[in-house]
């Protein structure tokens, strides 16, 4: 802790006398840095701090990368802007050598500011000092990593939109007639295939895969290691949450997904009941956070791969492209597919005017236009409420009687004030009309047997939820909905042949755990998925402790 004789030598306190530097000596933190260590990051709430040894750097987000805005030695302040305006800290604060700082907290700094008001007047002359900086280093215009070239409703435009704005990277879509456009592509319009992905060195992809678009964005597509202490099939929160922990207790965890980190809820536009958001959440933010955190703590994270099989007797898990990964335990955590509309020809539109899930990323496809939704669960709620902010209209096609029977009771209510968003029970889609894209759909009411046609560009579906599990293998145990069985519920199974009781998100596969929505049972809750993300990884320690 800081003694008063070391206060008094710091420029901000030399002036204050003995009652107000024992009231200091009593409240600040004394913290200790390593090399690369971080004070605090961008974002963050509000604090003082003051380096009183050493050297440390301020970090900003910018155009991706973080860049260095400024230095602090010993008797400079940081966080002196936020503490004056009441933001959150405008950049990160990290220590570049061994660092000693001094930390006041608001509600201290508050008290030290009416016992000497001097204090307060200098740190509000520094903020002053400092937003000059950071003027120079927002004023650089954004520059997107890459350029995606093709019509919104082309399927292949409409999965790289999804794709880089769900993995974070920076892009912009540009129609092909476009003057921006043109002039990228070599003064002449695109043509099919799309999406024409242009690189700021003027590389052009031609209708790229995802793996690839990911490579050249700088997303991690391949393992760095073969062996690994626990291996996540999927990213959604369950999957993020047991990468986090396992990555901050020192497992070394890998975390394999197909698309984006998220899963169904990164697509959600907003979660108003996930404890600590008292205003709610996006589900991309939710996502963001949980990456970076699981990134930081050391997790490696790859996509565009799909787990083709898992061994449970070797414990290895076999990726596309013939990568094998040795394991000691395994979490299963891919979470669900949407279940698909059973109309005629439908998979005709699928990406130009049919979308299974509905994220914020869709905006511009419900733009000024008549929107369709159908299904009556949460993400369907969440997803009318979006779109009434950009489209003409949302109808809402419900098959049941009410939305109270699958709808949380706050999502009801925000719908019945949105004058914007039409909720028709008993009523299903039918039929689809158009040519290379969706131009019109047919509409039953159930209640009076009649068929109408509506125009419609645009129709989303979100009907619930089906196990993709029939590549797994046959030594892990299902419900008869295809969902895993653990716990108890594996031993009932019959297939458990351990002296003992499986952990309670074990599979019927010995070091195999299933968290999430894709247990058999589980709450179908993010606040849920995430709880289990973590039992999991407790329970993985425990496993990882007995005789093998």
């Amino acid at each position: 802790m800081f003694t008063i004789d070391e206060l008094a030598t710091i420029p901000l306190f030399s002036a204050l006398g003995e009652k107000e530097l024992e009231f200091l000596a009593g409240a600040v933190e004394d913290i200790h840095l390593i090399p690369g260590e971080y004070v605090a990051h961008e974002g963050e709430g509000r604090f003082l701090a003051v380096v009183v040894e050493g050297k440390t750097e301020l970090t900003k987000l910018v155009n991706g990368g973080e860049q260095v805005i400024g230095v602090r030695r010993p008797g400079d302040l940081g966080g002196e802007i936020p503490m004056t305006l009441g933001t959150p800290l405008p950049a990160s604060m990290r220590a570049v050598e061994p660092t000693r700082v001094l930390k006041l907290t608001v509600e201290d700094f508050h008290t030290l500011a009416a016992m000497a008001p001097a204090v307060s007047a200098a740190v509000g002359a520094a903020a002053l000092e400092r937003m000059e900086m950071l003027k120079s280093a927002t004023a650089q215009p954004i520059e997107p990593a890459m350029f995606v070239i093709g019509p919104r409703v082309d399927p292949g435009v409409h999965g790289c939109d999804s794709f880089l704005h769900r993995n974070q990277i920076r892009y912009e879509r540009l129609d092909p007639d476009d003057p921006g456009a043109v002039t990228r592509t070599g003064g002449a319009a695109a043509v099919a295939p799309f999406p024409v992905v242009v690189l700021r060195d003027g590389t052009q992809l031609i209708a790229p895969t995802m793996r690839v678009v990911a490579t050249v964005a700088g997303l991690t597509v391949a393992p760095g290691r073969s062996q690994y202490d626990v291996v996540i099939v999927g990213g959604g929160p369950a999957g993020l949450t047991a990468a986090v922990n396992g990555a901050s207790e020192g497992l070394q965890t890998a975390l394999i997904e197909s698309f984006a980190p998220g899963g169904q809820a990164g697509t959600s536009s907003r979660i108003e009941n996930y404890t600590g958001f008292p205003y709610g959440v996006s589900g991309d933010e939710l996502a963001s956070r949980a990456l970076q955190q699981a990134k930081r703590l050391g997790a490696e994270i790859v996509v565009t791969r799909r787990v083709e099989s898992i061994d449970p007797a070797e414990m290895t898990v076999t990726l596309d492209g013939g990568d094998v990964l040795r394991t000691k335990s395994i979490i299963l955590a891919m979470g669900v597919e949407w279940r698909r509309l059973e109309v005629d020809y439908i998979d005709r539109f699928v990406g130009s005017g049919v979308y299974y899930g509905a994220a914020p990323s869709d905006a511009g496809l419900a733009q000024g236009t008549d929107v369709y939704l159908v299904g009556a669960g949460n993400s369907a709620g969440q997803a009318a409420i979006f779109f009434s902010k950009h489209a003409r209209s949302v109808t809402l096609l419900v098959r049941g009687e009410s939305l109270a029977e699958s709808m949380s009771h706050y999502l009801i209510e925000q719908i019945a004030r949105n004058a914007n968003i039409r909720v028709e029970t008993r009523s299903e889609v039918v039929a689809v009309h158009g040519g290379d894209q969706l131009e019109a759909i047919e509409v039953i009411d159930r209640g009076t047997g009649t068929t109408s046609r509506r125009d419609a560009r645009v129709l989303f579906v979100l009907i619930g939820a089906e196990a993709a599990t029939n590549w797994l293998p046959s030594e892990i145990s299902l419900d008869e909905h295809g969902f895993v069985l653990t716990g108890t519920d594996a031993t009932k199974a019959g297939q458990w042949t351990p002296d003992r009781e499986p952990f309670a998100l074990e599979t019927s596969a010995p070091g195999i755990f299933a968290v999430g929505d894709i247990r058999s049972g589980s709450v179908k809750r993010v606040a849920a998925s995430v709880g289990e993300g973590g039992a999991a990884i407790a329970h993985v320690h425990r496993y990882l402790q007995l005789p093998h």
